[in-house]
């Protein structure tokens, strides 16, 4: 069904309709996506993003090419808030053949004048158009359609301008009589009294529309009740992205960073999705060959005796923190970077894994079994553009662009602060070719010498501690790949963890490259770390 179409029934039927507010093709697709049946292009809100006033100071042309975007991006009808129609009746005629050129489904106009001014500013000064003239636009704009079902509604500014019920009435009359599709009566009283008092004397004539942004306190119900056709809500997304954008510019301001912000706001991913990249990753299927595919493999297969009662019937990697399990979260970060394939080897309680999106691979001799073991279950799946982590460990979003930045074949993520461990903590601490030494453009250089599970006092100071993450190019998922096989036929492989492969390849003369972060991590061990975890 055409758009055109779709609008029409919506205003004439007598099931209350709703239009959403949007000004440009991503907040149309948002608007969309929520289950809007059709749009509300608003005049405010389009100037708004333009950053001028909503009196006309963005010319027509320009508003007309920010809906083309609105249409292009959506399926549903959009009607345009087009102010006056741009001036007498001639410029209305050429704005609706450009609407109808742009697959715009209707344009609504009100009876100011030319120039006009928003009106919740100064509406009682604001003079009327004269009745006749207005109706000769409204008969301008039907004769220059070239579809029937293009809508046209006309917007009385009787009750803003103060001209009370009475003029109300007789200007809608005089617009229904000329064609309007539907009249808009609007009012910025806090209360629909106007509204009411309008529709007890109009009937249904034909259908009418409103917009109430001022009396928004009044419940739906009380609109179907008195037959109102269509309830736009005018300006609310432009308005919730003032704020939004108002708080992250003010939080990056006093941080200078971006740690307190890019866990809060959409990963780049979503920004990607709205834009529809997903047609064109197909269309580039049929024209070449993409390489490049990103691929993870999460080691979750122990239970994690230490938290005893805690993981009694279920992983430690499923633990919830701040209300979503360890391992939902890691599979979101890493969906959110672009990770296409994830593979999570499970072994304690498999049964109790939930539906996430990824492929299990099952580790049965968990039980007996070390971390490389649980690898050798997903073998097959190191390749390509790889991410390695545990299923216990909880990050920051930017870690993983971090090491998608690093020119090595294969990098480790180091905390540079090692979180406060103390001397008695066994864990992955490392000695690299140089300390953190915070000099921005220089981690190419860090190469890592060794890694060792526990903290000998009696030698310096490690360097800091791997946090469980390990990256490779398709170069060095190879390189992995053959060290792990040559590892699963030695002795005692069953028992070996990952920093018995990375010392392996770092004997291999295998450059494996190192970037420091300052904390931004956590892990959970214990319950001393469970509890720490969940205010992270």
């Amino acid at each position: 069904m055409k758009k055109t179409t779709v609008l029409k029934q919506m205003i004439q039927s007598k099931e209350l309709a709703y239009l959403m507010e949007a000004h440009n093709g991503l907040s149309a697709k948002i608007a969309e996506e929520a289950g809007f049946q059709g749009i509300w292009g608003s005049g405010l809100s389009i100037s708004a993003a333009m950053g001028v006033r909503d009196n006309n100071e963005a010319s027509w042309t320009q508003v007309l090419e920010t809906v083309e975007f609105m249409s292009d991006a959506t399926t549903v009808p959009i009607l345009l808030d087009g102010d006056t129609g741009y001036g007498n009746f001639n410029n209305m005629r050429r704005l609706v053949k450009k609407l109808e050129q742009r697959g715009v489904a209707g344009v609504c106009i009100e009876d100011k004048i030319f120039p006009k001014t928003n009106s919740f500013l100064r509406g009682e000064k604001q003079p009327l158009a004269d009745i006749e003239e207005f109706s000769g636009k409204i008969k301008a704009g039907l004769d220059a359609r070239t579809d029937d079902d293009f809508c046209i509604v006309a917007r009385v500014e009787a009750f803003i301008a103060g001209w009370g019920l009475e003029e109300a009435l007789k200007r809608a009359e005089a617009y229904r009589n000329a064609g309007a599709t539907a009249i808009l009566m609007h009012s910025k009283k806090s209360t629909p009294d106007d509204i009411f008092s309008f529709m007890k004397e109009w009937g249904d004539r034909c259908p009418v529309v409103i917009v109430p942004t001022k009396y928004y306190s009044t419940p739906t119900e009380e609109f179907k009740k008195r037959g109102i056709s269509t309830a736009i809500w005018a300006n609310h997304l432009m308005r919730s992205s003032v704020k939004a954008m108002q708080e992250t510019a003010k939080q990056i301001f006093i941080d200078q960073n971006l740690m307190n912000v890019e866990d809060n706001i959409v990963p780049v991913k979503e920004v990607f999705r709205l834009q529809n990249d997903q047609e064109l990753a197909e269309a580039e299927k049929l024209y070449f060959h993409k390489n490049g595919e990103k691929k993870a493999i999460i080691l979750a297969a122990s239970r994690g005796k230490e938290l005893g009662e805690l993981t009694a019937n279920k992983p430690k990697a499923l633990l919830n923190v701040n209300g979503q399990p360890i391992l939902k979260q890691t599979i979101d970060k890493l969906r959110n970077f672009g990770v296409e394939e994830i593979n999570v080897v499970r072994g304690y309680k498999k049964e109790s894994f939930p539906e996430l999106g990824c492929n299990y691979i099952d580790n049965d001799d968990y039980s007996t079994t070390g971390e490389l073991a649980s690898l050798f279950k997903a073998k097959d799946h190191i390749e390509g553009n790889l991410t390695i982590g545990y299923g216990d460990i909880i990050f920051k979003s930017y870690i993983l662009n971090m090491m998608e930045e690093s020119p090595r074949d294969i990098m480790i993520v180091v905390d540079s602060k090692m979180s406060n461990r103390d001397s008695q903590y066994v864990g992955d601490f490392v000695f690299c070719n140089r300390e953190n030494t915070k000099v921005f453009g220089e981690e190419s250089a860090l190469v890592l010498k060794t890694m060792l599970q526990q903290r000998d006092e009696s030698e310096e100071t490690p360097h800091g501690e791997w946090i469980g993450l390990v990256r490779t190019s398709a170069k060095g998922s190879e390189i992995l790949k053959k060290a792990l096989i040559d590892l699963s036929l030695k002795d005692g492989f069953g028992e070996m963890k990952m920093g018995d492969m990375i010392n392996y390849l770092i004997k291999k003369d295998i450059e494996i490259g190192v970037s420091y972060i300052e904390g931004n991590w956590m892990d959970v061990d214990n319950f001393k770390d469970y509890e720490k975890i969940q205010v992270f």
